[in-house]
């Protein structure tokens, strides 16, 4: 299967090739942002389904939606605008459009339309059939996890988290109830709990946990897919990795602490540290809605220790994470001995204490380098991440 997408904002590109992604496991994806480069690339070879922008910096999307039709009359036709008027939804609908999606699109609402426009038949009949196929296709394409909110567009929003504030992230999350609850729950628990009143809104919530920690919770939730895979063996392996990541988080950042560095960033690598293997997760139960058979827990298990790692470097690049932040997670699985970056041997102590290897000579080796002295004190930390 192959999926045009005309789209000229890099950001919402990136999402809508994620999203397809998803939809159409190892679909072909090709992304343009000048409206003549997708009529040539249309010309030359027409797309099964098609995706466009309204406004481009050569032209309309309606151009490119003239062309299809004059082609074909069944290619499913898909506009995303942010231009919500009656006469533009009908210059559209008149040019036969398939659907009208607004900007800014709820991931899950997109998701559902696309899963429509193509028969499932279609889609599962045209690209990789094995589960080995099926992986090495998610490897080389975009992936998108099947999270409440879209992980992509958390990590966008920390990555400009100094020019955020509460007022801010509440608007930017308005739309997102799952989070705003969240943000609440967090807000209103004991630790957070200062004058004994409940926080009632979400910018109330913000202000009271910090804006590193508001994003850190959104993209805990972002990495929560259990609840989407109806599989009861692979959403159980996802509630376990997502704990182990969580529990590798708050190791992390109480190291953090104790050596005097900010939390935030390593709370943030400890949360991404098992994306690798949720992706495996997703990949698996897109095999087995095709295949109609669940997968045994030995095949869960080879999936995740051959495929996890390669996922795992391919999401990173797709999410663009920094360098610093793609070694902090590469550091919870390996840590060269002559290797001295503080934040490195964090990383890996943190994930050492959380395996319960608190008296392996090499976690001994790196709370010493730390400074941390290898006490009762280190075990209870520990024993409470689990």
């Amino acid at each position: 299967m192959y999926v045009l997408i005309l789209e000229d904002d890099e950001l919402v590109g990136d999402l809508l090739e994620t999203v397809v992604a998803s939809a159409y496991p190892g679909a072909t994806i090709r992304l343009f942002t000048l409206l003549q480069a997708a009529l040539i690339s249309w010309a030359q070879q027409p797309a099964d389904l098609v995706i466009t922008d309204r406004n481009l910096p050569d032209g309309s999307g309606l151009e490119l939606i003239r062309a299809v039709r004059q082609t074909s009359g069944e290619t499913p036709v898909l506009m995303i605008s942010g231009r919500t008027d009656r006469d533009s939804i009908l210059a559209a609908a008149h040019l036969g459009i398939s659907g009208y999606i607004s900007k800014p699109f709820q991931v899950d609402a997109l998701h559902q339309r696309l899963t429509g426009l193509v028969p499932a038949s279609f889609v599962h009949g045209s690209g990789a059939n094995t589960l080995d196929e099926k992986m090495q296709a998610a490897c080389q394409s975009a992936i998108q996890l099947p999270g409440q909110i879209d992980t992509a567009a958390v990590l966008a929003l920390m990555a400009n988290r100094d020019e955020l504030d509460a007022i801010t992230l509440a608007k930017q999350w308005k739309q997102e109830p799952a989070l705003s609850a969240k943000m609440l729950d967090v807000a209103n628990s004991a630790s957070f709990r200062r004058s004994g009143t409940s926080v009632k809104t979400p910018k109330e919530a913000i202000s009271v946990i910090g804006v590193s920690m508001a994003l850190n919770q959104a993209l805990a939730l972002s990495l929560d897919i259990a609840g989407k895979l109806t599989c009861p063996h692979l959403a159980e392996r996802a509630r376990i990795e997502q704990e182990q990541a969580l529990r590798v988080a708050e190791a992390a950042s109480n190291l953090a602490r104790k050596v005097g560095d900010n939390p935030a960033i390593y709370y943030t690598a400890g949360l991404l540290s098992r994306a690798g293997e949720l992706a495996a997760l997703k990949v698996l139960q897109n095999h087995c809605d095709q295949s109609g058979e669940p997968p045994e827990l030995e095949q869960i298990d080879s999936a995740i220790t051959f495929w996890a790692e390669m996922l795992g470097n391919r999401i990173k690049v797709q999410w663009h994470l920094p360098l610093d932040l793609r070694e902090l997670i590469g550091a919870v699985y390996f840590l060269s001995k002559s290797n001295v970056s503080r934040s490195k041997l964090v990383m890996r102590a943190s994930a050492l204490l959380v395996a319960e290897q608190a008296e392996s000579p090499e976690c001994r080796t790196l709370l010493r380098r730390l400074g941390i002295e290898h006490s009762e004190k280190s075990r209870d930390d520990a024993r409470q991440q689990s």
